[in-house]
């Protein structure tokens, strides 16, 4: 999934023209990272909302069924995944107008992308581990191994993320 590409794609035909003005190419080559690393922010945090939907299902499930000894732990990973959701939903995307001061090479705004691709696995580990953890209930199998497999997951999860603000405060921002 290459939302990069998509975004060059989308250029319309005075966008085309206006890149070959002297200086704004590398502008709009900027932007488009930028944008770039949005949509991809956005397609993480649709798959995050999809689990956490999902994990309020399986709560209500284990409620109706008697299931409140682990219900606890359940909550504690359906918050992690609300709370890495609304970190990457507000997350910082490298912003630099074309009048600011300091600028963004595009080196580093393709790590910062590169960054949130990979955060697609962790993504997907929760999931895997959600949909676990709905076969284990469905079996009527032990839920605890599942729902603490959910929680490993997020907390994965939320850590890798921590990491990514943490390079963004610490990458050092360069005048062009």
């Amino acid at each position: 999934m290459d939302f990069q590409e998509d975004v060059r794609g989308a250029l319309s035909g005075l966008e085309r023209l206006a890149a070959k003005i002297p200086g704004y190419h590398g502008y709009k080559e900027k932007e488009t990272r930028r944008e770039a690393d949005r949509l991809l922010r956005q397609h993480l945090v649709a798959q995050l909302d999809e689990g956490r939907r999902r994990l309020i299902e399986l709560q209500r499930r284990m409620l109706d069924s008697g299931g409140l000894r682990i219900l606890d732990d359940l909550d504690r990973a359906l918050i992690k995944v609300q709370k890495l959701g609304d970190m990457i939903r507000t997350a910082s995307y490298g912003y630099a107008g074309l009048f600011d001061a300091i600028k963004l090479k595009e080196e580093q705004l393709d790590a910062l992308y590169q960054f949130d691709s990979q955060m697609l696995e962790k993504v997907e580990a929760i999931q895997q581990a959600v949909s676990a953890l709905a076969a284990a209930q469905e079996s009527n199998a032990d839920l605890r191994p599942a729902v603490e497999q959910v929680l490993t997951a997020a907390e994965e999860a939320n850590v890798r993320w921590r990491e990514r603000e943490e390079a963004i405060v610490q990458a050092p921002s360069v005048a062009e």
